[in-house]
């Protein structure tokens, strides 16, 4: 009888398009704090209280100072070995749109280092959530490379080259709505796959918990790798225990 990683691979393997939605669980192992849970306090903050508009309006040093502290730590942290297979195999396949709801970074700089000289375009995440590692203005909207943060004062606080606004992490806050082109692609990407796998995700934080049931929806095949059961469990045809590092190159390593 085949086992259900022979089976997820089979899968994969022969998919014309496959999407992947990976959650938290992909940078577990690469020593990304969530910021969440029991010790998830900065100070005397929960992240609940700083990634708002209205605490960037309220006090944009105080928020600029724990996203820098944030940076610092992810700076220091490195793609897993679920990143870089993930990013080898869209490399090699071209037929894998990875969607992530972590604003890490880490995807990218996998696409790129795997990339080496090459372009990394197709490894490239969609990033429902933005991400921490660029900037955005409050003013204008336009995106940018991160600059150092000075938060000593607001005075020193950076500020947009075009208008002179306030910078902001690119990050969706709680309260805000995400972006509804970056929301279209994904659901393109999912509604067209053959197989949705999906790493390292509760899937409780909606819209992007709803990709998977879009590929069911147009007669595709969802497999799920996570060390717990989720609510995506139930409705997956293959549901693999265990942790993404250990199992996704696994599925992926020699998919071509």
């Amino acid at each position: 009888m085949i086992d259900a990683a022979t089976r997820a691979r089979d899968l994969l393997h022969d998919a014309s398009a496959a999407v992947v939605l990976t959650g938290a669980g992909v940078s577990a192992e690469s020593g990304v704090p969530t910021f969440r849970g029991p010790g998830g306090l900065w100070k005397e903050f929960r992240p609940e209280d700083l990634a708002t508009p209205e605490a960037f309006a309220r006090d944009p040093r105080l928020v600029w100072e724990w996203y820098a502290w944030r940076r610092t730590l992810v700076g220091a942290c490195a793609p897993n070995a679920a990143h870089r297979a993930l990013a080898e195999w869209a490399l090699r396949s071209g037929k894998v749109t990875i969607v992530t709801q972590n604003v890490d970074g880490l995807h990218a700089r996998a696409a790129r280092e795997a990339a080496g000289e090459a372009d990394p375009t197709v490894a490239l995440p969609i990033e429902v959530h933005g991400s921490l590692l660029r900037d955005r203005c409050s003013g204008c909207d336009a995106r940018s490379e991160p600059v150092t943060v000075d938060a000593t004062s607001l005075a020193t606080l950076p500020r947009c080259v075009r208008c002179g606004a306030l910078l902001r992490p690119d990050v969706v806050w709680f309260g805000e709505m995400l972006d509804e082109s970056v929301l279209a692609r994904a659901g393109a990407a999912a509604a067209t796959a053959d197989v949705c796998l999906v790493v390292g995700t509760s899937a409780l934080v909606h819209p992007a918990a709803s990709l998977p049931l879009r590929t069911r929806a147009h007669g595709g095949v969802v497999i799920e790798v996570n060390p717990e059961e989720t609510p995506l469990t139930r409705v997956a045809e293959i549901s693999i225990r265990g942790t993404a590092a250990e199992i996704v190159p696994m599925l992926v390593g020699l998919t071509a």
